[in-house]
């Protein structure tokens, strides 16, 4: 389909040379700063998975994203990070995923219900919905509450406010101001930050108590606020707490969303692979039994929601720091220069993959999608920083995908091509468009045939 691959190299990172699909490595020099991206595998698992710790999270993207997240896990460095990982670590390990599945499956189950009233074959707004259901998973498996409760959905509907409100960095993480100096925002960054803030520190003061009183449901916020760090035996206190709730927001919500999103949209754009999926989905699970064997059966979908990944991943750009100086193939890097590594140009890059911008979910059995997978693909980061929600996005997004297309058919709208931009992720300029409609019968293109 040539429109849909016409769109993988504009607007994004229009501003960036085509040359960057085939480079491992480029400079880019600013007034204000000197950056160097860095495509060469070899180079990416050094900074993410060899010496880490030399490379720590810019200062530059730390400023744009502390309104929200204070100093969570995600932009922190140091051994506040290890403190924060060492506990959530703790917190979504032994078996944890299997027991919030359930809280997954009811969000699914709803998202499909939510839907019926939309499903006439109309344009239906696809992002928003995706950001609805990933919200609801979020609220459920953290606070055991779906996002239609009182404080969630105000804490939603202010999010969404935040998105349009925050960029990725401000002129403060541009400009090489002191660490001291006054970091601005915009008054609707800074308010929509604050009032969400303050709904994540109402639910954890009643979760707190609740606690206490022995009466906490067996959710990720109960696991992650009475997990001890092995090493301290501290536990977050109510401050850390919400900033740790802050990036569920933001990393645990908005990438869901987008990524599943973004794999609706390829569905519609490849109708085969849409029918293979909702076969797979029709035969591997029963709507009204919850059983998390169900995940291992729903391989296409693994295979689809993987490969959306790779051609929208959903943090385009990893942007570290050189803790000392540092001599990357034939250059030398100052400390302090910036160090780039992007998802969106190493999941396409012509020396790397067999026809990078080809949506084929079957890549990966092959022996050059295999490799890739080892040294190319870096969707939720690798190394010590790897998200550790992963495997709970990889459940999500897969159990989400192969319930929608079981009960929905998701069609393009003709003259609507969504064009990605870089927002806190990888989303569509003007939305993803869809026609929703009941699927009756998989086998109708078959038939008429």
């Amino acid at each position: 389909m040539r429109t849909y691959f016409r769109l993988f190299k504009k607007d994004i990172l229009s501003a960036q040379p085509a040359h960057l699909y085939r480079a491992w490595m480029a400079e880019m020099r600013t007034p204000f700063f000197h950056s160097y991206m860095c495509n060469d595998p070899d180079l990416v698992d050094l900074v993410l998975k060899r010496r880490p710790m030399d490379f720590p999270k810019s200062e530059r993207m730390r400023v744009g994203l502390k309104p929200l997240l204070g100093e969570s896990v995600f932009i922190s460095n140091g051994e506040l990070w290890a403190h924060q990982r060492r506990i959530i670590d703790l917190a979504f390990e032994g078996g944890r995923l299997r027991s919030i599945f359930p809280a997954m499956w009811d969000s699914g189950m709803a998202a499909v219900e939510r839907l019926k009233p939309l499903a006439d074959g109309r344009p239906v707004e696809i992002e928003a919905e995706a950001s609805h259901v990933a919200m609801d998973v979020i609220f459920r498996t953290l606070f055991s509450v779906p996002v239609e409760s009182e404080i969630a959905s105000v804490a939603f509907a202010t999010f969404r406010e935040h998105q349009k409100a925050q960029p990725v960095a401000n002129i403060a993480a541009i400009l090489p101001l002191p660490k001291w100096f006054l970091r601005f925002h915009s008054k609707k960054t800074r308010d929509t930050a604050r009032i969400i803030r303050d709904l994540i520190g109402q639910l954890t003061d009643t979760r707190a108590k609740a606690i206490a009183e022995g009466t906490a449901p067996d959710d990720l916020a109960t696991k992650i606020m009475t997990t001890p760090d092995p090493e301290t035996g501290k536990v977050f206190e109510r401050d850390e707490m919400v900033d740790q709730v802050a990036i569920f927001f933001l990393a645990g919500h908005e990438t869901s969303a987008a990524v599943l999103a973004w794999a609706l949209y390829l569905l519609a754009l490849f109708p085969e692979w849409q029918d293979k999926l909702a076969q797979e989905a029709l035969t591997g699970f029963e709507p009204d039994k919850i059983y998390f064997s169900t995940l291992s059966k729903l391989r296409i979908s693994k295979a689809v929601f993987r490969e959306t990944m790779r051609l929208y991943p959903p943090v385009p750009m990893f942007v570290r720091e050189a803790a000392c100086p540092e001599h990357f193939r034939d250059r030398d890097i100052k400390k302090g220069a910036q160090v780039i590594l992007s998802p969106w140009h190493l999941h396409r890059h012509e020396k790397l993959w067999d026809r990078p911008d080809d949506f084929d979910p079957d890549r990966f059995e092959t022996p050059n999608g295999k490799a890739c997978l080892r040294n190319a693909y870096i969707p939720f980061s690798a190394g010590a920083r790897v998200c550790p929600g992963s495997a709970f996005a990889m459940a999500e997004g897969v159990l989400l995908l192969s319930m929608l297309v079981r009960a929905y058919r998701f069609e393009r709208v003709e003259g609507h091509d969504p064009v990605p931009v870089a927002h806190l992720t990888v989303r569509a300029r003007d939305g993803i468009h869809l026609r929703i409609t009941p699927r009756t019968n998989i086998s109708e293109k078959d038939d008429a045939s």
